[in-house]
């Protein structure tokens, strides 16, 4: 993979966008097969009757659409077997407050790797998703679909022609009752680096909590870093027995930039993101500041490191990626 070395971070040595793989033999390639063609037509069956029919159904309760969305999960065989508050004991979930959690009238930062995230996100906390762009302040809103389908859609550095963009405390007032998340990265990576953040998470209210969420698998090639790659993303969910999911949540942040700046101008200063190789999108001291943290949340929680590679950068890997394919 030397050929892709200009794609690895020069600081870490990490390259995020590199597809991960794992060994296999002649026995469990059989098996492997032999499972995934009994999975896949009623993974299919299900997938295309609960995004079709069940799913847009305007009177239906959101706990029968989470049930069904873990019944989804459960043909693949993908288990929820951890999770974690950053900093509580084990044991004594269930004691902590509201506000120690994601809830109603906050929002979610989370890591993006695979198009699971968003059923897994839209499976406990039924949220309201975002796209972010990089050094774009507006996000556009979409459906849970739009969401998984946007895991293994092009790279897209900017908004399409005619998509409306808001901001996200406008958002916040309109579903006082929902969560809203956010992929702050705007791409898929291999689960092993956090990219630049998109400035979109800044436009979060002074008194909304913003809980960076870590999402993570057992084993890692379920992520899908280069688009396109459905029929492999379904092979390896659906080839292998189980797929253990892991969840990090770190305690709430509110956004003490938005307390200084008025909602109707933009902010000012010279300060710039401090992830290495990052574009200045003038940011001031506060919203670096904020940036920085849920970064270094996410990392932590992630148990990987920040790079300086961008969106733009998948964008070229892709090309040389679909170069070799070709």
């Amino acid at each position: 993979m030397e050929k892709y070395s200009q794609y690895r971070d020069r600081a870490t040595g990490i390259s995020p966008f590199l597809p991960v793989s794992s060994p296999s033999s002649a026995i469990s390639t059989l098996t492997h097969s032999l499972l995934f063609l009994l999975r896949l037509p009623f993974f299919l069956t299900y997938a295309f009757t609960y995004f079709l029919i069940f799913h847009p159904l305007p009177i239906l309760p959101v706990f029968v659409r989470k049930i069904a969305l873990w019944g989804l999960m459960a043909i693949p065989g993908i288990w929820w077997i951890d999770l974690q508050l950053d900093g509580v004991k084990r044991g004594t979930l269930s004691e902590q407050p509201r506000e120690r959690v994601p809830h109603p009238g906050s929002v979610i930062a989370a890591n993006f790797t695979s198009p699971i995230d968003a059923i897994y996100l839209a499976a406990i906390f039924d949220p309201v998703f975002t796209v972010s762009y990089p050094r774009e302040r507006k996000v556009r809103r979409i459906g849970l679909l739009s969401a998984v389908m946007m895991a293994l859609a092009p790279v897209a550095t900017g908004p399409p022609a005619g998509a409306k963009l808001v901001d996200l405390k406008d958002l916040v007032r309109e579903f006082p009752n929902r969560v809203i998340a956010v992929f702050p990265e705007g791409g898929t990576t291999n689960g092993k680096a956090i990219l630049p953040f998109s400035p979109s998470i800044l436009q979060t209210p002074a008194d909304v909590h913003i809980f960076p969420v870590s999402i993570r698998y057992t084993p890692s090639d379920i992520t899908t870093p280069v688009p396109g790659q459905w029929l492999r993303f379904l092979w390896t969910l659906l080839s292998r027995p189980t797929t253990c999911i892991r969840v990090r949540i770190a305690e709430g942040q509110t956004n003490k930039a938005a307390a200084k700046i008025n909602d109707d101008s933009p902010s000012s200063g010279s300060g710039d993101l401090t992830y290495r190789g990052a574009t200045s999108t003038g940011l001031n001291g506060e919203e670096q500041k904020l940036l920085d943290w849920i970064g270094e949340a996410l990392a932590r929680l992630s148990r990987v490191k920040r790079v300086g590679l961008t969106l733009e950068d998948k964008a070229a890997f892709v090309k040389a990626w679909s170069g070799k394919r070709a």
